[in-house]
C-alpha cells in the first residue's frame, strides 16, 4: 500500500512512500548480518569506477539470504518481515524447527506465524520452495536457480515473478518478467510466489537528497558538459550532439539498438528475446 507523506515541506510535497506499518520495527537478526562488510562505491576489483554515479549513502548492514533454500524437509515458521535497505523486496525471518535461523524473500500473501518447507515436492504455496519439475503449468514462482545447487540468480526484485509455460526433454519454459522465454533444467530450485513489496515501483522520491542516502550521485548530460569530458560537449549555447550518433564518454555507439551482449555468452537456451515484437 502507498501513503502519501504531509507536504510539511517542499521535498515531501510530491513525496509517496510505501507503508511500512506492518513491517518489524526493531533491529535485524544480529547472527545473519555481515560483519566487516564495506561499500565500493561503484568500483571493481582493480579500484576503478565500473559503474558510474555510486558513492556516499546511509551506511547499511548487509543481511544474509537464504538463495539456495537448502535446509530440506525441514519445517520453517515465519516470525517476522522485515525491511531490507539493501534490496527493492522485504524480507521474513524463519525459525525452523531444530533451532536455526534464516532470512528469505517475502513472497505476495506470506504471513507471519505461517510455515514454510523446501523438499523436492511440496505443497505448492506462498514461501515454500521445490524443484521446478514438481510445479504445476501457470503457478507463478521466484527465486528461480539456473543451475541446481548453485542458489537463486533470476527474479528476486519486488513485485516480480515468472510463469512455468511447459515442460520437456528435461527442461522447463519460464516466462520471465521482461517476457523473455528461456530453458531452465527440471531440478532447478524455485519459490512459489510473487515478490511481496509489490507497490514499490510506484513510490516517489520526492527530493534529491533522498538519492544521496541511497548512494545514488548525479548524472550530467553530455552536452552540458566540457568537450574534454564528453564527445556531446562543448559548442558555444546550447548545442544538440552534433555527431553522426550519439557516443558514451568514451566514444563508443550508444544509439538505440546497439547489441552489448558478448559473444561468449550463450543463448541456445533462449526461446523467445525480450526484444521480440
Amino acid at each position: 500500500m502507498l501513503v502519501k507523506v504531509k507536504p510539511t515541506s517542499p521535498g515531501k510535497r510530491n513525496r509517496i512512500d510505501v507503508d511500512r506499518s506492518d513491517l518489524h520495527k526493531g533491529a535485524p537478526e544480529k547472527s545473519l548480518l555481515v560483519s566487516g562488510h564495506k561499500k565500493r562505491q561503484g568500483r571493481g576489483f582493480k579500484g576503478r569506477i565500473t559503474v558510474r554515479h555510486r558513492g556516499g549513502g546511509a551506511k547499511k548492514r548487509l543481511r544474509v539470504i537464504d538463495w539456495k533454500r537448502e535446509k530440506r524437509d525441514i519445517v520453517g515458521i515465519v516470525q517476522r518481515i522485515e525491511y531490507d535497505p539493501m534490496r527493492s523486496a522485504n524480507i521474513a525471518l524463519v525459525f525452523y524447527k531444530d533451532g536455526e535461523k534464516r532470512y528469505i524473500l517475502a513472497p505476495l500473501n506470506l504471513k507471519i506465524g505461517d510455515e514454510v518447507i523446501a523438499a523436492e515436492k511440496v505443497d505448492p504455496r506462498p514461501g515454500n520452495a521445490m524443484a521446478l519439475k514438481n510445479i504445476p503449468v501457470g503457478m507463478p514462482i521466484h527465486n528461480i536457480e539456473l543451475r541446481p545447487g548453485k542458489g537463486a540468480q533470476l527474479v528476486k526484485g519486488a513485485g516480480a515473478s515468472a510463469l512455468i509455460q511447459s515442460k520437456e526433454n528435461g527442461f522447463v519454459t519460464l516466462q520471465l518478467p521482461s517476457r523473455e522465454q528461456r530453458l531452465v533444467v527440471e531440478d532447478c530450485f524455485a519459490t512459489i510466489g510473487q515478490v511481496g513489496n509489490v507497490d514499490w515501483k510506484n513510490r516517489k522520491i520526492g527530493k534529491a537528497g533522498r538519492k544521496r542516502l541511497m548512494g545514488i550521485r548525479p548524472t550530467v548530460r553530455g552536452t552540458a558538459q566540457h568537450p574534454d569530458s564528453h564527445p556531446h560537449g562543448g559548442g558555444e549555447g546550447r548545442s544538440g550532439v552534433g555527431l553522426k550518433y550519439p557516443k558514451s564518454p568514451w566514444g563508443k555507439n550508444v544509439a538505440p539498438g546497439k547489441k552489448t551482449r558478448k559473444v561468449r555468452k550463450s543463448t541456445k537456451l533462449i526461446v523467445r528475446d525480450r526484444r521480440a515484437k
